[in-house]
């Protein structure tokens, strides 16, 4: 049995919740875990000298329980998702697809932590300009509340930060335009995970012993 270890990185409100979960409907034996789900609380989050809670920044989450989680899933997948007819074409079109197990990991910090870039098949990162990425911000409600300034002080800087880091040290991520529709970037990712499921046909990629 073989494991395909995907990374859905990039920009807050970039689209990529949206886009796993419609990944998850069509692939096979697809299952999905959020970064956002290993944030500590916020009594656990640093406040810097301007009252910002620094919510954009690896100390801000479990980052270890995340890698934890992913190893766990690797062992041992626990669900094969949903099945849809969509879902059973992307079978047909994969030969004995059902050997392998795909693991769509989403989140905004994903590469810039070296434990995990021990695991990725696959990297993708979604990308925003300034302007739309403000305006998809400002339309969402958090908990705790984004305080005045706090996406030009905080959210948006650490994001280039982050960036940065990654354009510098890292190879094969495919950067995905956050303006272009849904379904354009459902196409292009479905497209290339179904070629890397072909290539694992063959006896590439992440395996597992059962």
């Amino acid at each position: 049995m073989k494991v395909l270890v995907i990374g859905l990185g990039g920009v807050t409100n970039g689209g990529k919740t949206t886009l796993a979960e419609k990944l998850k409907k069509v692939l096979p034996n697809c299952d999905v875990i959020s970064q956002d789900d290993f944030f500590k609380p916020e009594s656990e989050v640093e406040t810097d000298d301007r009252g910002f809670k620094l919510y954009d920044e690896l100390d801000a989450l479990y980052m270890d329980d995340l890698v934890k989680s992913i190893h766990n899933w690797m062992k041992s997948p626990t669900s094969l998702g949903i099945v849809t007819e969509e879902s059973q074409n992307a079978c047909d079109t994969v030969k004995n697809a059902d050997d392998v197990y795909i693991l769509i990991v989403e989140g905004f910090l994903l590469y810039n932590y070296k434990p995990l870039n021990e695991l990725w098949n696959r990297r993708y990162f979604l990308t925003l300009p300034y302007e739309e990425c403000k305006r998809r911000r400002s339309t969402r409600v958090y908990q705790p509340a984004d305080t005045p300034g706090y996406f030009d002080g905080h959210v948006w800087p650490m994001y280039l930060k982050y960036k940065n880091e990654l354009e510098k040290n890292a190879s094969n991520v495919v950067y995905l335009d956050g303006t272009k529709s849904q379904e354009e970037l459902l196409s292009c990712v479905y497209t290339d995970i179904m070629q890397e499921l072909k290539k694992m046909r063959k006896g590439t990629g992440h395996s597992m012993i059962m």
